[in-house]
């Protein structure tokens, strides 16, 4: 079940959520970095 909600967090970061994949992370904002943590933190708990 953990796993199951983890991969429908993960479709709507996907959806609504930007990407910061193409840009320097550490030239990003506070809050920048911490959407991305959030969506590595994610998607290692979808995959694991």
């Amino acid at each position: 079940m953990k796993k199951s909600i983890f991969r429908l967090l993960a479709r709507f970061n996907k959806l609504a959520l930007p990407k910061y994949h193409y840009r320097d992370l550490t030239k990003l904002k506070k809050w920048e970095k911490a959407i991305v943590g959030y969506r590595y933190w994610v998607t290692t708990n979808a995959l694991g």
